[in-house]
């Protein structure tokens, strides 16, 4: 049996300086299989950002997600939910 994660919901924090989140949803959105990138900015601090980022599709990879996200100047603090589905 194979699953497809279909959504994940992460706790990120990102530093002020560098890629805006605008760019950090812009990069995630091109990884194929990703339909819907939703970012919120949940705290500002004066040299970071805390962030929920919401990402859904099909068969998300979370290595690249991971990826692209550490490649911005930011950290996973922790994988808040994930929705995964039998294929």
């Amino acid at each position: 049996m194979r699953m497809a994660v279909t959504k994940l919901v992460l706790d990120v924090l990102k530093t002020i300086k560098g890629s805006s989140i605008v760019e950090l949803a812009e990069k995630l959105i091109e990884i194929p299989g990703v339909h819907n990138v939703d970012i919120k900015v949940n705290e500002v601090d004066v040299e970071t950002l805390t962030l929920t980022v919401v990402i859904e599709g099909e068969d998300l990879d979370f290595a690249k997600i991971k990826n692209i996200i550490e490649s911005t100047g930011a950290v996973i603090h922790s994988v808040d939910e994930v929705i995964a589905v039998k294929k």
